[in-house]
């Protein structure tokens, strides 16, 4: 593809780091206009979407030391500009970004169900452009097949990447960021209809761990083994990560529908009985 999109002097100008930074501005701005229908003030919105990029960024890169037997093997090479300018692994970014916003969230004052919302299609938004990084990197390639829209790779790529270029592959890269911005449009359309605070951010949980579960069955690259689990259960590090965000977010979802209607329902009820006194 085209893993890089020109030079200064010597310096490489990266289409991934490009599209990463696109897809951070854009899911900030969604995310800021989104919390303003709920009444949450944008500015800190703005700084709230800021640390979580760092825990984000952070989070990716530890958990891709705890799964990738080469950096923990050869510590040095943390320090390596191949390790820098990686995207890490998601998950890692995505825990690491929760737990930041339970923490911040409280420190602002804000609601946290309704900032959850507010940041979820955001999320969705940032992995859709950012998966066309991936594709225009390399990285994240899938399976060899015969089926008419698997794509070679370049030369450039695999120099970058080390992704195979004698066959044609699963754009797995396309597949996810495809399915992410059909999850973003799904949220925002459900942001003007939710029924309770939560519905939003849970239905991407539900969503996106379908997805990755998934899409996980078409890569083909690297992607290490998380204490040996993935060796004893044949299941990607990632797709075990994302039964439990599927089933977390899941039973929590049920829960919190359950709770709106029954509070909706006794305050219909309450409502009935003071029209029949009058």
């Amino acid at each position: 593809m085209y893993p890089e999109l020109f030079r200064i002097h010597n310096f490489p100008v990266n289409t991934y780091g490009v599209l990463l930074a696109l897809a951070f501005l854009l899911a900030l701005v969604v995310a800021a206009r989104l919390a303003s229908r709920d009444g949450l003030p944008r500015e800190r919105i703005y700084d709230l979407g800021l640390w979580l990029l760092l825990a984000a960024i952070v989070g990716s890169k530890v958990l891709m030391l705890v799964v990738e037997p080469e950096y923990r093997a050869n510590p040095s090479h943390l320090l390596s500009l191949d390790f820098l300018r990686s995207g890490g692994v998601f998950y890692g970014g995505f825990v690491a970004a929760v737990a930041t916003a339970f923490v911040l969230v409280r420190r602002f004052k804000l609601p946290w169900w309704k900032t959850a919302d507010a940041f979820a299609p955001a999320v969705a938004l940032g992995q859709a452009i950012g998966r066309q990084g991936c594709f225009a990197a390399g990285c994240c390639w899938g399976k060899p097949t015969t089926l008419p829209w698997g794509v070679r790779f370049t030369e450039a790529g695999h120099e970058i990447t080390g992704v195979p270029v004698e066959t044609a592959l699963h754009p797995t890269q396309l597949y996810e960021s495809f399915a992410c911005f059909l999850v973003f449009l799904l949220l925002v359309w459900l942001h003007r209809r939710k029924i309770f605070s939560g519905q939003v951010i849970l239905l991407y949980g539900v969503l996106y761990a379908a997805v990755r579960f998934t899409v996980e069955f078409f890569r083909d690259d690297p992607r290490g083994d998380l204490f040996g689990l993935t060796s004893r259960t044949g299941l990607s590090t990632s797709q075990l990560i994302s039964l439990v965000v599927f089933a977390a977010s899941a039973v929590l979802l049920i829960l919190r529908w359950r709770r709106a209607t029954t509070t909706s329902g006794r305050a219909g009820a309450g409502v009935a009985e003071t029209a029949a006194r009058a």
